[in-house]
């Protein structure tokens, strides 16, 4: 049985590992590059770790697709934020600029 902080490192590792996979995959298919970022996603809910915050910013938190400024995203600063809009389910998220 591993310890706790072992788990934590192996899902970490699997969570990068999944972003860079649907990065590569995102242009051939989206479908794919989103069900990538579910997995993360649900990997790091089980083992209770924070997706990093280069990576938790790469994809829309209502719909769980992969993100890709430019092809399905729309980022923008206005107010001291920085607002990243999907264009698949049309939300946006708000992010403070320091």
């Amino acid at each position: 049985m591993r310890s706790k902080n072992q788990q934590k490192k192996i899902a970490l590792v699997r969570i990068k590992l999944l972003f860079n996979q649907a990065e590569e995959v995102f242009p051939m298919s989206k479908v794919l590059a989103n069900r990538y970022v579910q997995l993360a996603q649900n990997i790091s809910m089980k083992v209770k770790v924070r997706i990093p915050k280069e990576l938790k910013r790469r994809f829309c938190k209502h719909c769980y697709a992969y993100l890709t400024p430019g092809v399905n995203a729309r980022v923008r600063t206005r107010g001291g934020k920085v607002i990243i809009s999907c264009l698949d389910c049309k939300k946006f998220m708000r992010i403070p600029i320091r």
